[in-house]
């Protein structure tokens, strides 16, 4: 017969670290490093150690029972890049409505690769924010698998799913691409070159076009994908490379206005009239874009709202109030200028 007093020890005797590298199947080292210097250690390693934590109980670490029982008022933010106010604006809006309501913000440049992210959302899983914001949809599946058992409110921006990890506001890719595809086909063009960069969301972007513009079979399509993130030295090389080929393009179509930029000098360069000889067309409306000259067309995007509104939703979920849409779609406007 087994013992009650026995039993009800057994019941409440608080998980340790042997226990979760018993149900891990790693050494106690190892989950030790996991949970407190998450860098050095594999995305994969650190969320199999999640999912034993999470499995056992184990409450002694960061990531796990101190995210559930503490706050520490700080939100991670995570962006490829922030050297133009592409997502600049969207940060510092955030950081802005986030300080207006109490929480500090730990910005991290990520780059576009997903094993970046992926590694530092880890790190930063280890400081025990209440919140993590992400850019955009696509991430790896250890990263997703750590989210979910850090048990923290994450807010994607600058894309679009019906099916986030959490949270989510920007907008549709494809859609943005579908019209500009829409745009050129109206004004009659046929011969068409694109710039696109080689991140997921201006991949989306640019196969949006092409579906648009492969609805007229005759029509001309070329391409050249350039490294993210994408400067105006790339949009100059890469019309030099396609005027190289010989043929004549009507308009050219860049997946950012930095390309746009770079484009419309090497055209110049080139003794060619912009939009007289060739048209072009950026995306997001960048602070310059406006003042270029020829002044860019472009896509615009409401980057302060993204920001604001992210920071209002994480907030308020963090402190428990409702959350009336956990997606969000804020739209975009083609804004039509000399370029194009």
């Amino acid at each position: 017969m087994s013992n009650p007093q026995n039993s009800n020890k057994n019941q409440t005797r608080t998980a340790t670290l042997e226990d979760v590298a018993r149900a891990s199947g790693l050494s106690s080292m190892t989950v030790s490093r996991a949970l407190n210097n998450p860098k050095v250690v594999r995305p994969s390693t650190v969320a199999r150690v999640m999912d034993a934590v999470n499995t056992t109980g184990y409450s002694g670490n960061m990531l796990a029972g101190g995210l559930a029982s503490k706050r520490s008022k700080l939100i991670a933010v995570v962006v490829p890049q922030i050297n133009n106010n592409m997502f600049a604006d969207s940060v510092e809006a955030m950081s802005d409505e986030l300080a207006r309501r109490g929480y500090h913000m730990l910005l991290c440049i990520v780059g576009y690769t997903l094993e970046s992210e992926a590694e530092i959302v880890a790190t930063l899983l280890s400081r025990r924010p209440d919140g993590i914001v992400l850019t955009g949809i696509h991430h790896k599946p250890e990263l997703k698998r750590l989210l979910l058992n850090a048990n923290i409110p994450v807010m994607e921006i600058w894309d679009l799913t019906p099916t986030p990890l959490d949270m989510l506001i920007g907008f549709s890719h494809e859609k943005i691409g579908n019209a500009i595809g829409h745009y050129f086909l109206e004004k009659g063009f046929r011969r068409f070159a694109l710039i696109c960069a080689s991140d997921p969301r201006a991949q989306v972007r640019k196969n949006g076009v092409i579906d648009i513009l492969r609805t007229c079979p005759d029509n001309l399509i070329s391409e050249v994908i350039v490294p993210a993130p994408a400067n105006m030295a790339m949009g100059r090389q890469s019309l030099r490379q396609l005027l190289a080929s010989g043929q004549h393009f009507e308009a050219v179509i860049c997946t950012s206005d930095t390309l746009a930029q770079g484009v419309i000098m090497e055209a110049e360069a080139q003794g060619l009239q912009v939009p007289g000889d060739l048209s072009v067309m950026g995306f997001a409306d960048l602070n310059f874009a406006a003042y270029n000259r020829p002044a860019i067309t472009t896509v615009s995007v409401d980057k302060v709202k993204i920001g604001q509104q992210a920071a209002t939703m994480l907030a308020d979920k963090i402190e428990g109030r409702e959350i009336s849409q956990q997606v969000v779609d804020i739209g975009f406007s083609l804004v039509v200028r000399e370029s194009a």
